[in-house]
C-alpha cells in the first residue's frame, strides 16, 4: 500500500508560480512512476506529469510542457510539482498519484493509487 498526501495549492494570479508538495509512506519502488492529474470543474481528469523515484527520466503533458517542473526527493519520499507560467486554464483540482507498473502513461487507470487532491485556483 502506498499513502499520498498532497499540499500546497492555493489561489495565485495568472502568470504566478505554485509548488505542489507529495509526501509519500508505505511501499514505494524507484522503478515504477509517480506523478500528478488534475481535473477541472465539468472535466475528465487529466494527465500532467510523471516520474520515476529514481528521478531522471520524465514525462508531460503537452499543456504544462516548459511551464511545470516534476521532481523526486527520495531521501524524504517526497514528490513536488513546480508551476511556473500559471494561466487560468490550469485551475483544477491537483492529485498526486503513485503506479506499480514499470512504463509511464498518461491514463489514469495505469496509476494505483491517489492522493486526495488539492485546489489551485489561477485568477486572470
Amino acid at each position: 500500500q502506498v499513502q499520498l498526501v498532497e499540499s500546497g495549492g492555493g489561489l495565485v494570479q495568472a502568470g504566478g508560480s505554485l509548488r505542489l508538495s507529495c509526501a509519500a509512506s508505505g511501499r514505494t519502488f524507484s522503478t515504477t512512476p509517480m506523478g500528478w492529474f488534475r481535473q477541472a470543474p465539468g472535466k475528465e481528469r487529466e494527465f500532467v506529469a510523471a516520474i520515476k523515484w529514481s528521478g531522471g527520466t520524465t514525462y508531460y503533458a503537452d499543456s504544462v510542457k516548459g511551464r511545470f517542473t516534476i521532481s523526486v526527493d527520495n531521501a524524504k519520499n517526497m514528490v513536488y510539482l513546480q508551476m511556473n507560467s500559471l494561466k487560468p486554464e490550469d485551475t483544477a483540482v491537483y492529485y498526486c498519484v503513485a503506479s506499480t507498473r514499470y512504463y509511464f502513461s498518461s491514463s489514469d487507470s495505469a496509476y494505483d493509487y491517489w492522493g486526495q487532491g488539492t485546489q489551485v485556483t489561477v485568477s486572470s
